[in-house]
């Protein structure tokens, strides 16, 4: 009987996939002004709160992730600017952390690129401030050691789709909509 038990959860394993915790992560956002001034643009960083990546044997089939967006900050940018910053990106002109402290992406598909450098295409449904679209990115997928590792080439998603603008009218369309990111992930 036990070996009955122990064959059933193996099979359900291998036909659904298995889930691996992400141990490490760095997301790096850019952000662009449309006019060219010497500040034309600003970057950071954003925590990934917790996660799992979904493998079937050596492939990832899935994956779901939190965004911490509380912990969104401008790194290149220090001291009052860079409070300024974090505040502007934090309140109501654009992510609204208060009412959405979290953002969320999910894994729907895996396929292959015709990039050496990133042969995989990473689809999946990203959510900010309630809303969720489709987004993809270019991605290099690793696996040693039981560990999966999932890294970006920079990818651009619009802003405006996800309801981040500049609440301030006019001012909004001094920001590019796309915001770029990259995006490393470690699971075990």
């Amino acid at each position: 009987m036990k070996k009955i038990f122990f064959l059933a959860v193996l099979a359900s394993g291998l036909a659904f996939g298995q889930s691996k915790k992400v141990v490490s992560s760095d997301v790096h956002w850019w952000g662009y002004k449309v006019v060219k001034s010497k500040s034309s643009s600003h970057d950071g960083t954003v925590k990934v709160k917790s996660g799992d990546i979904v493998m079937k044997g050596n492939q990832v089939v899935g994956g779901n992730f939190i965004l911490d967006m509380t912990s969104i900050n401008a790194t290149d940018l220090s001291g009052e600017g860079q409070t300024k910053l974090n505040g502007h990106l934090k309140n109501g002109d654009f992510f609204e952390v208060e009412k959405f402290p979290t953002a969320s992406f999910k894994i729907t598909s895996v396929k292959k690129n015709n990039d050496a450098a990133y042969p995989s295409v990473v689809g999946g449904n990203l959510t900010v401030k309630g809303k969720t679209n489709a987004i993809s990115f270019p991605a290099k997928i690793t696996s040693a050691n039981g560990v999966v590792t999932i890294e970006s080439n920079k990818f651009s998603f619009d802003r405006q789709k996800f309801d981040v603008v500049y609440q301030s009218g006019m001012k909004d369309s001094v920001i590019n909509d796309e915001i770029d990111m990259t995006v490393k992930v470690s699971a075990k």
